[in-house]
């Protein structure tokens, strides 16, 4: 059993659960068929484990050192990064016309999970790399796009995003990094960013640093947040690293975990003039890192989720290995000790993980599953409703892996006892390195006012009427199968979450409406993934007993929706009755009532 995939899971959610054959007779993806797929997944599988998973226990010993103001790593960094590139995988997602291999969507994220569970913090370097580049090629102009996006896209200069500040957080109206015109159209830029990943790392060539920055006399707040290119070093008229450009690493960030790739407190304009390239038109920054953003927030929820198998995968290793006690009817002390897997609530706790993580590793490929179809679709209405549903899918599709398969990630360790407590086995790790999901990119509080304070009333509520709409398609044909019970349950949950969001968006007190937004994302995940086990529940052939080869496995997806369905979606229930109360508790306590 491979430790960073379950193949036979990966080619169920492609192939079964979605329909990546019928996305691949598309004229934009008509270059892959099943037998390319499979290559690219082995290969990368290959290099996955050859090359990241490797060292990653060495990397967390080994985290990166600030030396003469440089921040240094362990070589086996570039290596894996080389080798990744070698195989042509920065360019995967992109256009064949911009040097890309226009790989569907899906296929890259099922293909780099492999590698972000391998290795987390050596991935970052690449999707960080690949969102900057995503971003540069939707809103730069075309002489940008000439400079940085080939280098990008082979691997030699990476990306960041510089959005937060040490005073501001995710408070971004907050920023105070100023960009002041020059004489040539570029702009200088000063200021300092606090916790950029990939920043200032001598691995790459160059850094394409995407920094938001306030440009004098603009609007007050987010609104006058403009976007700029900001390389590490200048680029000279042939494209190639000039000279430094006066971005001084201040210092690293010592992180509970993902410590293997560079976290940077970043000064601009120290010691000389940093000079910035406007992207696109001023004062629209935020939108344009919206946009990359939106894309990273599905990375992270992936890379949540593959965490959360990383050590769901561990655990059941060691489970059907582990001897330790006997049933509880056998009371003979000289009996043979069984393997823990046998013990009902050791099962309780695998089964938990898988449905917390197959549950999340579905929602997000669908919604990459989404976004191809968006592309390949001619039908203008038909690519507006995609995007919504892409729109408010998107808060739950980082948060919910983020939360759950952390948790997932709790239960490996607890699986393992006192050895998964310590160091000499993996699945701590996995715990610290998924402890971040929640926080970047949009905390999870955040992501909970985004859900309910702009997601559900984008065009007057079209884009949840659209996800209530599929969710009741899948309610229907569950009612003709052996889940009709499961049906009832989960339309009984979007009821309860339909009337529940007309009542507080009612609420005209903005700070009530939004008190318990956390509650409501929960409560929304919880039954968007349902919904993720029941669609995954109906792919299973009918007929699967007896000496069907896969029949363990489509059992156990069956086991597994059962289990979420009575052991989880339960919860949504008292979740949205205390939402729905627009209940003030959390809201008015004041600081002093907390200790007196």
């Amino acid at each position: 059993m491979s430790e960073i995939v379950n193949r036979r899971d990966l080619d169920f959610l492609l192939y079964e659960f979605l329909d990546l054959e019928a996305l691949c007779r598309s004229p934009r993806y008509d270059a892959y068929d099943r037998v390319a797929v499979d290559e690219i997944l082995n290969a990368a599988q290959v290099i996955a484990e050859d090359k990241f998973l490797s060292f990653a226990a060495k990397l967390d010993a080994t985290e990166p050192l600030f030396e003469g103001g440089k921040a240094i790593c362990i070589p086996e960094v570039k290596e894996a990064l080389d080798a990744y590139a070698e195989a042509g995988f920065f360019a995967a997602g992109f256009d064949e016309d911009i040097g890309g291999l226009q790989m569907p969507n899906v296929l890259c994220l099922a293909m780099n999970g492999m590698f972000s569970c391998a290795n987390h913090s050596v991935f970052g370097y690449s999707m960080l790399t690949t969102a900057a580049a995503n971003m540069l090629d939707a809103f730069g102009s075309d002489e940008q796009k000439s400079v940085y996006l080939p280098p990008m896209l082979e691997g030699r200069w990476f990306g960041t995003m510089c959005l937060s500040e040490p005073q501001a957080g995710s408070s971004l109206s907050d920023i105070r990094t100023r960009a002041k015109p020059r004489a040539d159209g570029s702009y200088s830029i000063s200021g300092t960013k606090m916790w950029i990943s990939g920043g200032e790392q001598e691995i790459s060539e160059n850094i394409v640093h995407m920094v938001l920055a306030k440009i004098a006399g603009g609007p007050e707040g987010v609104k006058g947040i403009s976007l700029f290119i900001v390389p590490k070093y200048r680029v000279n008229a042939d494209g190639l690293p000039a000279e430094k450009n006066n971005i001084a690493l201040a210092g690293l960030n010592h992180k509970m975990g993902q410590r293997g790739i560079t976290n940077t407190l970043l000064n601009f304009g120290e010691g000389g003039e940093t000079q910035g390239f406007l992207v696109g038109e001023q004062h629209q920054g935020l939108r344009y890192m919206f946009h990359m953003m939106n894309e990273a927030r599905i990375a992270v929820g992936h890379g949540a989720a593959v965490l959360g198998l990383a050590g769901y995968l561990y655990s059941l290793d060691y489970a059907q290995h582990r001897l330790q006690g006997r049933h509880p009817q056998d009371k003979d002390p000289s009996s043979p000790q069984v393997p823990i897997v046998e013990h009902a609530d050791i099962k309780r706790m695998l089964l938990t993980q898988k449905a917390y993580v197959e549950g999340a590793l579905a929602l997000v490929l669908y919604c990459a599953y989404l976004l191809d179809r968006q592309k390949t679709s001619d039908d203008v209405e038909a690519q507006k409703q995609l995007g919504l549903l892409l729109e408010i899918l998107t808060p739950i599709a980082k948060s919910w892996p983020s939360e759950y398969c952390l948790e997932a990630n709790k239960l490996a360790i607890q699986i393992l006892g006192g050895y998964g407590y310590a160091r000499d086995y993996p699945v701590e790790r996995f715990y610290r390195d998924n402890r971040l999901n929640p926080i970047h990119e949009g905390s999870h509080g955040i992501q909970g006012i985004d859900l309910l304070g702009r997601k559900v009333r984008i065009q007057d509520g079209a884009a949840l009427k659209i996800l209530a709409g599929k969710i009741k398609e899948t309610i229907a044909e569950a009612c003709e199968s052996e889940f009709a019970d499961e049906a009832g349950v989960l339309g009984s949950a979007l009821e309860e979450l339909t009337r529940t969001t007309r009542t507080v968006l009612a609420c005209n007190d903005i700070a009530l409406r939004l008190a318990n937004a956390t509650l409501y994302l929960d409560a929304t995940g919880h039954i968007v993934i349902a919904w993720m086990w029941l669609k995954q529940a109906l792919a299973v052939p009918r007929k699967i007993a007896g000496t069907h080869s896969d029949s363990a496995f489509y059992s156990g997806k069956h086991a597994a929706t059962r289990f979420f369905f009575r052991y989880e979606l339960p919860k949504v229930f008292p979740n949205l009755k205390i939402v729905a109360s627009l209940d003030d508790t959390a809201l008015n306590i004041t600081p002093k009532e907390f200790i007196g």
